[in-house]
């Protein structure tokens, strides 16, 4: 499937580095900031500033958002911006529209996914980790849990799908939400893995 969802599809198929300033959180592109943490970017004079431990200068990633989406697509390929992946930001409401695209690219199956500020859900039936941290946090919060506050503060969106045809969904998950996530492992590094929601939707044709 070609993305075409902006920044979003960064998120998708790249690793992000978390940054969580003032509760909001701020993705940019992991192999990025690595980069220009080694000095690499700057090349061997960068290299040999980082190995004397010599600070490098600050770097400036333009924040992406509705006013200057549009400048993404002069530098899509360069990696050195980043997104807002926070309630009410355009780059959640594009991640949250390549999701269902993903879904009906491989499967022809209709589904709307909106992000959440929570799951407030006492019927909760089902969910899909979008990366390993956020299957493991899923299962807990499912199985009541609570959750000690450094590994609540690595959950960075939820998300709520619901399927355009109930019919094509397993019986006893029918009418029913799927729940989604991201979180950020110990190391702040968020990797999606679409794979996941291919292989744990509950839909009745690979149940």
């Amino acid at each position: 499937m070609r993305c075409r969802a902006s920044a979003a599809c960064g998120v998708f198929s790249r690793a992000q580095k978390v940054s969580l300033q003032e509760g909001g959180v701020m993705l940019a592109d992991a192999g990025t900031v690595e980069l220009h943490a080694s000095g690499s970017v700057y090349g061997e004079l960068g290299r040999m500033l980082a190995e004397a431990q010599v600070p490098a200068r600050t770097v400036e990633l333009d924040v992406l958002d509705r006013d200057n989406a549009q400048a993404y697509w002069g530098r899509n390929e360069r990696h050195d911006t980043v997104i807002r992946f926070a309630s009410g930001s355009a780059a959640l409401a594009a991640f949250s529209r390549v999701l269902a695209r993903w879904v009906l690219h491989f499967f022809g199956v209709e589904v709307t996914v909106m992000p959440l500020s929570a799951i407030e859900d006492r019927q909760w039936a089902w969910h899909i980790g979008l990366d390993a941290q956020a299957t493991l946090l899923l299962n807990d919060l499912y199985r009541g849990v609570e959750l000690e506050p450094e590994r609540q503060r690595r959950i960075l969106s939820l998300f709520r799908l619901d399927f355009a045809d109930p019919s094509v969904v397993r019986r006893d998950v029918a009418n029913r939400p799927v729940y989604l996530a991201a979180a950020m492992n110990e190391a702040g590094i968020l990797k999606v893995k679409p794979q996941n929601l291919l292989l744990n939707l509950p839909l009745a044709s690979i149940s």
